[in-house]
Parts: structure tokens; C-alpha cells; sequence
């Protein structure tokens, strides 16, 4: 066996490493990546671990998304830039704030103004069910899409 066919591909990074790495990191995290993506990701995440988690579940879906983008305004959770939809995963600290809410109400306003839909994505729902939660994301995004390239035809 060559030694390129011991290796897999980072989720993240799309970097070759060894397949006993990505295995590991499966086991530990759920999902294949590299020991540099596995701190940068997991460990020293500026973001929300439930961030994270759903960004690596779009990625392994082919969702071509991007964590931690920096708009010109604000840095988006996870941003499908093709698809022109930011998703931000909100903890309940952010559900229950006066100031808080009317924040985010006006900049999913001026995302909207630059034609761009965002979805606001409770944490607990990846807590509870990473799964059904990015499946939804996936879909939603794809239809989305869809109608913004129908629109422009």
C-alpha cells in the first residue's frame, strides 16, 4: 500500500493526513480533521463550539461554507457566500436581551439590503440534534439558491 493511500483529507482544510489522525478526531469530535484544524477548530474556537460543529456538518455535506467571515460589518458565524446566506448560532443570551435582539434585527437588515438572508440558528438545536439541525441548514440554503438564480435569469 502506498503511503498516499493511508491518508484522507482534512474536513476543514482540505489538507492529506494520516488516516489513524482523522480517525482519532472522528472518535473525539465526530468529524475527520487534521491536528492543526482540531485546535484551530475545536479548541481555540473565537466562536461557539455549536458554531463549529455546524459549520463541519455543512462542510461535510459540500456545503462550500466558510466560519468566521468577515463582511465589511461584522464577522458571520458561517457564511455560504455563493448562496448569499449568513447563518448565525445564537446562544439563549442573545434570544432574551432588549438591545441584544434589536441589534441583530438590524443587521440581518443591512444583510438583507446587501442580499443576503440570514438565519439565526438557536445552539441548542445543534446541542440536541446536529444532525436533522444542518440537514435543514443544507436544505434551506440549496433552495434559497435556487431561487436567487432563478431570479436572476
Amino acid at each position: 500500500m502506498k503511503y498516499y493511500e493511508k491518508m484522507k483529507n482534512c474536513l476543514h482544510c482540505n489538507s492529506l493526513v494520516d488516516k489513524k489522525v482523522c480517525k482519532q478526531s472522528k472518535t473525539k469530535y465526530g468529524f475527520e480533521l487534521c491536528d492543526e484544524c482540531q485546535q484551530k477548530l475545536i479548541s481555540s474556537n473565537k466562536g461557539s463550539i455549536e458554531a463549529a460543529r455546524l459549520y463541519l456538518s455543512l462542510r461535510k455535506r459540500h456545503v462550500p461554507a466558510e466560519l468566521e467571515k468577515f463582511n465589511g460589518y461584522k464577522t458571520i458565524d458561517i457564511a455560504i457566500v455563493d448562496a448569499k446566506v449568513n447563518n448565525e448560532v445564537e446562544g439563549p443570551h442573545q434570544q432574551s436581551k432588549y438591545k441584544q435582539a434589536l441589534t441583530d434585527l438590524k443587521q440581518t437588515l443591512y444583510s438583507f439590503q446587501d442580499g443576503y438572508l440570514t438565519l439565526r440558528i438557536p445552539n441548542v438545536l445543534i446541542k440536541k440534534n446536529l444532525e436533522k439541525t444542518a440537514n435543514c441548514v443544507t436544505e434551506l440554503i440549496m433552495k434559497y439558491k435556487d431561487n436567487i438564480s432563478l431570479s436572476s435569469s
